[in-house]
């Protein structure tokens, strides 16, 4: 997730219990601490062999723990802390870009400025803010394979235009009186947009898709330009509209618009941040921070009370500004002229037709789904999966596909205090779907059960089905249920009405392939939500870090994990604990820093998460806003464990008060995993998507928005840089790419000098 949208909005004002009434409630009776744990450990020197590590009784003191044959996995030596304008890698590795914003996917078009004066549409351009990233390889047919081959292509997210004024020689402009322009984080400022301008904005979100070149030993050399499979899904794409038969027209009739009256079709995706991929080989793009793209200009008639009420639930414009000028949310693409097929004034979501078929007032019904796309069949159409559930989708990981056997989608919601999700197909696993396309997707997708979790007291969840014969929700006043549709495109509400557990911001997710234990990132929290009377916050901490940043409330986040009930993808019930805590290494050992992170490994908003299916071992990425301070955001692996490996732990919140509340859990366990610093990014870049080729020796990670909220905005002559990566030439190979000034999102390869697996 972009830091340029991360705010202290709370859409989520539901009664539903917080993951910390469940630890004061549940924690405090020592027969039930069977809840949390706290950790990963690394000997602080990693130039030394790994050592036994030590855990935290519940007393407070340590105890010596075995060490895992497992941990001689990382080979690596682990980097120290960089706060350089350029990527840092161990001794032995080497990175280069593959591809970054703005790049071409034709010869014919010219090659990227870095100036802004580029008057194409970018419709044939790689978008902006790399995200999800995963790589498909392409079989003798044409079509996807599920083994190896000499062809392949990447899919890669765009998520965010929060520095979309890089793209234009001065910035982001309007025709406003005020002569006011953009900030940083896209703040507009009432005026009428310039054609172009919107239609770069607009076609540097959705996916890039490329055709890798590969040499005989299968290592990525670059892309292939002019491929027949080289495409964008752009938000000007035409998708698909797909739910449950049963449930199918009234699903349509809720996306119904002046483009298509008949609710099958909607155009394109937007903030495209997570992802997964399908058994049967087709990518899901998961749109996250879609809702703050549209306008209700000034005088607007507003859509009727429901509406608002779901418009409300997602953070989508629910009214009219006073005024014409003044700082505005959006983009203010509706006011763009030549709006040919309406691709401006789709963004103007007031209710000014005497219908929803005269206007756009369900534009945003089209967003907030999981996209299924086929990389390897350039002429398919995607397809908008309905029945996973509309929110802020991060992540639609896969369990581990069993012939005969249902399979499972777990899904966050990326905002402080919204929920995890599961969706169970109706259709069994069978394995001669592969390679099956969108026809594999809607058999699996458009048909199975949605679930949202309510974590409990003993260190067991449920999973609560979102169905419109639920009690719960035929009971709820929020907003008024019509039927099963209505369910899944306002998923928000329904889980506020059965009850489920809010949680901490919850971003990717990644399945163990070892054990099929599932993994989400809790990514933080701030003052606002967390203190140590409250029960907003989703894990035992509340402090403030009193260096740096000087961040309150859980500014660090951490790791859940959870095994469902026998190991099966439709269990409704399943245990968790909590894996890793992110903490800066001088924090409070006792409070905050419960996983004893070192130097070495220390960490700080824990977003992105992957396993290698060649080696086992966990990845993490971090977006974070509370250590930079000292150390640029990182890209670590670590070993796993397994759920109830850990042991009773006792922290004393304060958060800057003289008394403190104390909360006892389960963890604080080290030694059982490792973890290691792998990469350093530039100066105000997130790190963020993660995979890799067959063979576990090709490793590919995006770098998104580098030096993000430093630019200055007015005139080319005043624009300023913290970073100018990678075209800025600091270090050989991970850096000097294109040309220099303006920073770029990419995508890195990165191998190993000797040849070999990256991590072992």
């Amino acid at each position: 997730m972009a830091l340029g949208h991360h705010d202290d909005t709370i859409d989520n004002v539901s009664d539903n219990e917080h993951f910390q009434t469940v630890l004061a409630r549940g924690l405090a009776d020592p027969a039930r601490r069977r809840l949390l744990r706290g950790g990963l450990g690394l000997s602080a020197a990693s130039v030394l062999p790994l050592v036994t590590a030590c855990a935290s009784d519940s007393t407070g003191g340590l105890r010596a723990l075995a060490e895992p044959a497992a941990a001689a996995k990382l080979s690596f030596g682990a980097v120290g802390k960089s706060l350089l304008d350029t990527v840092v890698l161990p001794t032995g590795y080497t990175a280069r870009v593959l591809h970054a914003t703005g790049d071409s996917l034709d010869s014919a078009l010219a090659a990227y400025s870095n100036l802004g004066t580029e008057i194409d549409d970018w419709s044939r351009r790689i978008g902006d803010h790399h995200d999800g990233v995963d790589i498909f390889y392409v079989g003798a047919s044409g079509g996807y394979s599920a083994a190896a081959t000499s062809r392949a292509v990447l899919a890669v997210n765009h998520e965010s235009s929060a520095d979309a004024h890089f793209f234009h020689p001065a910035g982001q402009t309007s025709g406003s009186s005020t002569g006011l322009k953009f900030d940083q984080f896209g703040s507009w400022d009432g005026g009428v947009r310039p054609e172009l301008e919107s239609l770069k904005e607009i076609n540097h979100h959705g996916v890039s898709i490329v055709e890798l070149n590969l040499d005989s030993a299968g290592k990525v050399t670059g892309y292939k330009q002019d491929s027949a499979y080289n495409r964008r899904i752009t938000p000007q794409t035409v998708v698909d509209i797909r739910g449950p038969i049963a449930h199918l027209a009234n699903i349509r009739q809720m996306m119904v618009t002046r483009f298509d009256t008949t609710g099958a079709t909607a155009r394109g995706t937007l903030n495209n941040c997570g992802m997964g991929k399908t058994p049967w080989g087709t990518y899901l793009t998961c749109e996250e921070n879609w809702a703050v793209y549209w306008n209700m200009p000034s005088g607007s008639t507003l859509p009727d009370a429901k509406t608002i009420a779901s418009r409300k639930r997602y953070g989508v414009a629910s009214t009219a500004p006073a005024g014409s000028t003044g700082k505005l949310l959006g983009q203010g693409w509706y006011t763009a002229p030549n709006d040919t097929n309406f691709r401006f004034s789709r963004f103007n979501v007031a209710a000014s037709g005497a219908s929803a078929v005269d206007d756009f007032r369900n534009e945003p019904n089209t967003f907030g789904f999981n996209v299924e796309i086929d990389p390897c069949a350039p002429g398919s159409t995607p397809a908008k999966r309905v029945a996973m559930g509309r929110f802020a989708h991060e992540a639609a990981v896969c369990s581990a596909p069993v012939a005969g056997k249902q399979l499972a989608f777990y899904m966050g919601c990326d905002s402080r205090n919204e929920y995890i999700y599961k969706f169970v197909s109706a259709a069994a696993w069978d394995p001669a779907d592969i390679g099956g396309g969108m026809a594999a997707g809607n058999k699996y997708l458009d048909e199975g059960k949605l679930y949202v979790a309510r974590f409990s007291d003993d260190g067991t969840g449920q999973w609560l089905e979102l169905s419109y014969d639920a009690p719960a929700i035929r009971a709820y006043t929020v907003y008024a249920f019509a039927n099963q549709a209505d369910v899944f495109v306002n998923a928000r509400h329904a889980a506020d009405a059965v009850g489920a557990t809010k949680m901490d911001r919850p971003e990717w997710g990644a399945v163990n392939p070892a054990n099929g234990e599932v993994y989400f990132c809790l990514t933080n929290n701030n003052s606002t939500n967390r203190t140590p009377s409250s029960t907003n916050a989703a894990n035992p901490r509340a402090y403030t870090d009193s260096d740096g940043k000087k961040s309150s409330g859980n500014p660090n986040g951490h790791i859940i994990r959870f095994r469902e009930s026998g190991g099966l993808s439709t269990a409704t019930g399943f245990q968790w604990d909590i894996f890793v805590f992110g903490a800066e290494e001088d924090a409070d050992a006792d409070n905050v820093n419960i996983s004893r992170l070192t130097a070495n490994n220390s960490l700080s908003s824990p977003d992105g998460l992957w396993f290698s299916p060649s080696s086992g071992i966990l990845w993490i990425q971090t977006d974070d806003g509370a250590f930079t301070d000292e150390l640029n955001c990182c890209l670590f692996a670590a070993v796993p464990g397994e759920v109830g490996d850990g042991g009773a732990y006792t922290v004393l919140n304060t958060q800057g008060s003289s008394t403190g509340i104390q909360r006892t859990f389960v963890g604080g366990l080290l030694g059982e995993a490792r973890l290691k610093r792998f990469l350093i990014g530039p100066k105000g870049s997130e790190i963020t998507g993660i995979t890799e080729t067959a063979d576990g020796t090709v490793l590919l990670v995006n770098v998104q928005h580098p030096g993000e909220g430093t630019a200055a905005i007015g005139t080319a002559s005043n624009f300023t840089f913290e970073s100018q990566w990678p075209g800025n030439g600091v270090s050989a190979g991970a850096s000097g790419y294109g040309p220099a000034g303006r920073p770029r999102s990419a995508t890195l390869v990165i191998t190993r000098t000797d040849g070999g697996k990256i991590a072992r």
